[in-house]
């Protein structure tokens, strides 16, 4: 079967959208690090539409700093693939060309560098995940001690991160006398943009007082909120595309319907026309970030690590157990809903609606243990600083710190079958330490992990409440099992 590409789009099925702009005069203004498939279901999608719309010289050169497979899945597709966008009652199929090629960081990190330090090139963006800012979830300061740092910061001409990608660029810039860019975060982190200008400048100032100050001067580092559940792509989705359009593409990507891009309007040198294709451009993120990262994404942890060792594969199954779908009602409204506020003309109780029927979706496979990755990167901004608000205040932390429970229980390495769990963390390895140190004793658990700083900060292992409530739900984890657990006190 042909594959994808310009020459064989004219084959495809007249219901499949393709692009309706001339790719090969196409500039590119975007350079993106981590081209993985979230990047191209949002970030790339409404390039696209702006692209489709107005023209205009903001293709995007994607950079993996991993692996080479996104490079050898495009390559030979001219950097075409299809998104897929699936709801319950049916799909829609449109091929994105916004990628222009697609360069792999560790081969060559030299020409990556100078293809950022191109000065066609107005914007960085960045999805890398937490764990890419190479930074201390619970104080946001660059780990100096982490040995990628450490290389980068001795072989700035070749990195090995994203902070040291940006700053190498941004080096080659300033010694030019060139404009900076825009370094634009995607990645689920509170005050994302923030976080990534205090990693800069931090590793900056390592190299020179002078190119820190020349970055804090020039380069902007505006916050997003970003959300569209992109489940990783399978050989059967694969499959079934091909089936349906005639072609075989490798870099397919699925995704739900829904999309929402909430962008702070500050950037260096131009962008793309995002707000005219349904892009929010706002002075302030910050809102409409807490309420995503504590709705959204504290629902959808709390679902993976209670929902995988239930037995569960997928969200949409967890939904499908009426005690699931009490709980995560009740932590919306509760525990997360008391701590957000919601922008002018926002509906609380419709979005937390919206998000339970998002979470529903049968034709969407995500995989809990998906969600369930790098959860020491992710509880301090999803669940913990919720945590923090209510006990500030008295509230409920019920169902939080039967989460934290959970997420401790899952760590731990070994399943309620007494299986192995493929636990994906940077502190995998300490995590199932502490809780070795341990077994069998709840609170001995909880206490070890609960010192991890990283995770916890200072304060929550003194906090009694928090202590004593968790302990108490990983108990009932080992004693009745997390399902029997969770239908006892929301049946």
């Amino acid at each position: 079967m042909n594959r994808l590409s310009n020459n064989s789009m004219a084959a495809l099925p007249a219901d499949v959208q393709v692009p309706t702009y001339n790719r090969a005069q196409m500039k590119t203004g975007i350079v993106h690090l981590g081209i993985g498939a979230f990047h191209r279901a949002h970030q790339a999608f409404y390039t696209e539409a702006v692209l489709n719309r107005f023209g205009g010289d903001w293709g995007i050169l994607g950079a993996s700093l991993r692996s080479p497979t996104v490079r050898e899945q495009l390559a030979p597709q001219d950097g075409l693939y299809t998104l897929v966008e699936r709801a319950t009652d049916g799909e829609r199929l449109q091929v994105i060309g916004a990628v222009q090629s697609v360069l792999v960081g560790p081969e060559d990190p030299s020409a990556l560098v100078a293809a950022m330090a191109s000065p066609e090139v107005k914007i960085v963006s960045l999805t890398v995940t937490e764990k890419g800012y190479c930074h201390d979830p619970a104080t946001g300061n660059l780990n100096l001690n982490n040995p990628d740092i450490i290389h980068d910061l001795n072989n700035i001409e070749k990195p090995r991160t994203a902070v040291g990608y940006l700053v190498a660029a941004l080096q080659k810039r300033q010694q030019a006398g060139l404009k900076s860019f825009t370094a634009l975060s995607c990645d689920n982190l509170p005050d994302n943009g923030e976080v990534l200008e205090k990693v800069v400048l931090q590793f900056a100032r390592e190299l020179s007082t002078e190119l820190m100050t020349w970055i804090q001067e020039n380069t902007c580092f505006p916050c997003t909120m970003i959300d569209r559940i992109v489940p990783a792509t399978t050989d059967a989705d694969r499959d079934q595309l091909a089936e349906r359009i005639g072609l075989r593409d490798e870099g397919v990507v699925v995704a739900e319907p829904f999309t929402q891009w909430v962008i702070e309007d500050r950037f260096v040198d131009g962008r793309p026309a995002w707000e005219q294709v349904g892009a929010q451009l706002v002075s302030s993120v910050s809102e409409f970030e807490k309420i995503k990262l504590r709705l959204l994404n504290g629902s959808h942890s709390t679902l993976a690590y209670a929902g995988y060792l239930s037995g569960f594969d997928y969200i949409s199954e967890v939904m499908r157990e009426p005690a699931f779908e009490k709980l995560i009602a009740t932590f919306m409204a509760r525990e997360a809903g008391e701590t957000v506020s919601a922008p002018e003309g926002f509906d609380l109780e419709h979005y937390q609606e919206q998000l339970r029927e998002r979470f529903r979706n049968t034709a969407l496979k995500h995989r809990t243990w998906q969600i369930a990755m790098d959860g020491s990167q992710k509880l301090p901004q999803r669940l913990l600083q919720t945590a923090r608000e209510q006990l500030r205040g008295g509230g409920h932390i019920d169902i939080i710190c039967l989460a934290v429970a959970a997420w401790i229980r899952y760590v731990s390495g070994v399943d309620e079958q007494g299986n192995a769990i493929e636990v994906s963390d940077p502190l995998a390895n300490r995590l199932r330490a502490a809780c070795d140190k341990h077994k069998g004793d709840a609170a001995g658990m909880v206490k070890e992990v609960l010192s991890i700083t990283e995770v916890f900060g200072t304060d929550l292992r003194d906090e009694a409440v928090f202590v004593e409530t968790t302990t108490n739900c990983l108990q009932q984890f080992y004693q009745q099992g997390v399902l029997n657990t969770v239908r006892k006190h929301f049946d």
